[in-house]
């Protein structure tokens, strides 16, 4: 069995709960729930494009910390509290996974802060890039 690896996004929730953003098993990366904050800025911004841009952010810095990129993205799982802000994020995932095309849910739930738009996490296969 390969060594674990685990990615992290210096988030502080990340210690203080104890989860790490991704983690590496072999050519197998799960990338926890990510949402659109900046680690750069500190900040959050209001809106949900901005947000959904800053997520796949988030995701391709974690990946290329494993040696991966989004274009290996095999299955991903969107969490948009609000059901009319999907639609707006459609455009920014495709630029983000568009060659990918991976499974994909969405769900329809409260998250943690409801300042947060949208969550997403992603399950990727090193060398599966279509």
């Amino acid at each position: 069995m390969p060594p674990r690896r685990l990615i992290s996004s210096g988030s502080t929730f990340e210690e203080q709960i104890g989860y790490s953003r991704a983690v590496v098993v072999g050519d197998d990366i799960w990338v926890s729930g990510t949402t659109g904050y900046d680690y750069a800025t500190m900040t959050m911004r209001p809106d949900v494009v901005s947000q959904c841009d800053q997520v796949f952010r988030n995701i391709a810095a974690a990946l290329e910390q494993a040696g991966a990129s989004l274009d290996e993205v095999v299955r991903v799982l969107f969490i948009v509290p609000d059901p009319k802000d999907w639609e707006p994020c459609w455009p920014v995932i495709k630029t983000y996974l568009g060659r990918a095309r991976p499974a994909s849910t969405l769900i329809h739930t409260a998250l943690m802060s409801p300042d947060m738009k949208i969550e997403v996490e992603v399950t990727v296969r090193r060398g599966s890039a279509a």
